[in-house]
């Protein structure tokens, strides 16, 4: 007698959205296997910043609440940042006003207020966030995952039906890949780079804003490394650093904080966000019948802020497959 897999899960993608994804599942007593075309580490997850903020993602008020759901889980994961990657560390949010957050955000970060001019040149905010060491995390986050007894499988995955007739539950966490996989157009590769330097000392992160120009320059301060961007460039898929590009970031970040300018240059990043103009999360209307049956759910379309809600929409997941 054939075994019975319906009640099996099989993830697609093993970024921090399929891996969140598969250890949330996996922790609920399902048999989860993750199906991925390259390790975790190779992932554009592991060269995010990643610095925890619902930025640039749509529908704004479930991503809020995806959001703050994830916030809580990091909080906890901060008591162990050696293990977990995740810490909570001050810094300013340039170009940001407490009047234009709303509730969401005062009455769950306390101590967010307006920055000082000795903080911050422009206007900006003041708070305390999870900043997320995404290689040492997504390492955490796999490891958890096999102790629930989970499992990972090194394949290319060209169509879903393939995952649907090995297992009753497939959730597809594909990013980008969902353009070619689904034919889904409306995902869209924005490139990001980022220089790795030595820390000259800096011990807080800034985000800083500038419309007229159209960038976005930030620091963040991860153990042993400071972390410099970025870049938005909409429609690229390159992931070879541009020299020229690297400079300009360095440049950015040294007006900002001066002491940069000397510091040495330890690594260039590039990775590529799956934009979309809406997540899309959701269990998939024509996820029954002759083409493999069961429940396929989708979970992508995140783009640069895939660290910041993983948590709470792995949960909407879980809700989605019950």
């Amino acid at each position: 007698m054939a075994e019975d897999r319906s009640g099996d899960v099989i993830v697609v993608g093993s970024g921090v959205i399929g891996l969140t994804t598969a250890l949330v599942l996996a922790e609920s007593g399902r048999r989860v296997r993750i199906w991925t075309r390259e390790p975790a580490e190779r992932t554009t997850s592991a060269v995010a910043g990643a610095l925890w903020w619902p930025y640039a993602i749509e529908p704004r008020d479930l991503a809020r609440a995806w959001a703050l759901r994830s916030l809580s889980v990091y909080e906890e994961l901060a008591a162990r940042p050696d293990e977990t990657g995740v810490r909570l560390v001050e810094g300013v949010m340039g170009e940001a006003r407490l009047d234009e957050q709303g509730r969401w955000a005062a009455a769950r970060l306390p101590g967010l207020r307006a920055s000082t001019a000795e903080e911050y040149a422009g206007t900006g905010l003041w708070a305390r966030l999870p900043l997320i060491d995404m290689p040492v995390h997504l390492a955490w986050l796999g490891a958890r995952f096999l102790r629930a007894g989970g499992v990972v499988e090194s394949r290319v995955v060209t169509d879903l039906a393939e995952a649907r007739a090995q297992a009753g539950v497939v959730v597809n966490c594909t990013g980008l890949g969902a353009r070619e996989l689904l034919g889904d157009t409306a995902v869209r590769p924005v490139r990001g780079q980022l220089v790795i330097v030595e820390n000259p000392g800096i011990r807080t992160w800034l985000v800083s804003t500038d419309a007229v120009a159209g960038t976005t320059t930030y620091l963040f301060p991860q153990p042993g490394r400071l972390v410099l961007g970025g870049t938005t460039e909409d429609g690229e898929w390159s992931l070879e650093p541009d020299p020229a590009v690297a400079a300009g970031i360095v440049a950015r970040c040294a007006v900002l904080r001066p002491e940069v300018a000397g510091a040495r240059v330890l690594g260039h990043r590039v990775g590529v966000r799956p934009v979309r103009s809406a997540v899309r999360l959701e269990r998939d209307a024509l996820g029954g019948g002759a083409d493999g049956g069961g429940v396929l759910v989708h979970n992508y379309g995140h783009g640069g802020a895939g660290v910041t809600v993983a948590w709470g929409c792995a949960e909407v997941v879980l809700g989605l497959v019950s």
